[in-house]
């Protein structure tokens, strides 16, 4: 929404181009790094809720292989076999942290200046 009040806009606007061709060939460049960021949190957000489904009964029936389900499993035989409880939950949180340090690390790269604000609060 900032970026349609932008003076590139405006003069793109103002050349006679289509709101539809504005929007591909002006807004889409600078907004890719933040898609690619929002996209990769979005689907780190998806591996969560699709573990969280899963260990409730909710999300992929038992046949099916989920780290949901894996640490349901687990959960059962904690006390006899711990490690069919830790290894798919150190594997969860594993593939969330990794995934997480590189959206972060794809915000550092691709906005240098701390244009994408994604609620990361930066000490000054």
């Amino acid at each position: 929404m900032a970026l349609r009040r932008q003076p590139f806009i405006e003069a793109a606007r103002a050349g006679g181009l289509r709101p539809a061709r504005v929007m591909v060939s002006e807004l889409l460049p600078h907004l890719w790094s933040t898609i690619i960021v929002v996209s990769t949190l979005l689907f780190v957000n998806a591996v969560v809720l699709e573990a969280a489904l899963s260990f409730l009964g909710a999300g992929v029936n038992p046949p099916e292989p989920s780290l949901g389900v894996l640490i349901a499993g687990g959960l059962n035989d904690a006390v006899l076999s711990p490690h069919l409880l830790l290894a798919p939950s150190i594997a969860l949180a594993a593939i969330v942290l990794s995934l997480s340090g590189l959206a972060e690390g794809l915000r550092r790269a691709l906005d240098p200046r701390g244009a994408l604000n994604l609620g990361v609060v930066r000490e000054p």
